[in-house]
């Protein structure tokens, strides 16, 4: 017999044999590309930065989620010769803040800017692939 119990805030479902012999009536909904709220990627469609991407891991939201803001904002809208070189005093508030929280944020021993080598990375390839899409547009 199948049944169904809350703990907490667990829902909890038992479901027998025979519950699984009837074929769903699920209906499947196709996605919508101009869907704001669907994964976009790192960069929205307007050239905005999507903070909600999962491949920021994160790091949009937390205790220094206004600092990486900062320094990534300032990083991707930076028109400097060398890209983001403008942005030192925002990235130095970020690693600053971090530094305050090493459970959330550990640190590399090797290579303490490596978070910021990674963030400047998935910027360069962001603003590659932006660029790469304008030219077989």
């Amino acid at each position: 017999m199948s049944y169904c119990r809350q703990e907490g805030k667990d829902r909890i479902i038992f479901a027998t044999k025979e519950d699984h012999e009837t074929p769903s009536s699920a209906e499947l909904v196709a996605d919508d590309p101009d869907d704001p709220y669907e994964e976009q990627g790192l960069i929205l469609p307007n050239g905005d930065i999507n903070w909600n991407c999962p491949c920021l891991g994160g790091m949009a939201s937390g205790p220094c989620g206004e600092q990486f803001k900062s320094a990534f904002s300032c990083f991707h809208y930076s028109t400097e010769e060398i890209k983001g070189s403008d942005c030192v005093d925002q990235f130095r508030a970020m690693q600053e803040c971090m530094q305050k929280y090493p459970d959330l944020y550990p640190q590399e021993d090797e290579n303490d800017e490596k978070s910021t080598k990674d963030l400047e990375a998935a910027s360069m390839e962001a603003s590659a692939a932006k660029e790469e899409e304008k030219g077989s547009s």
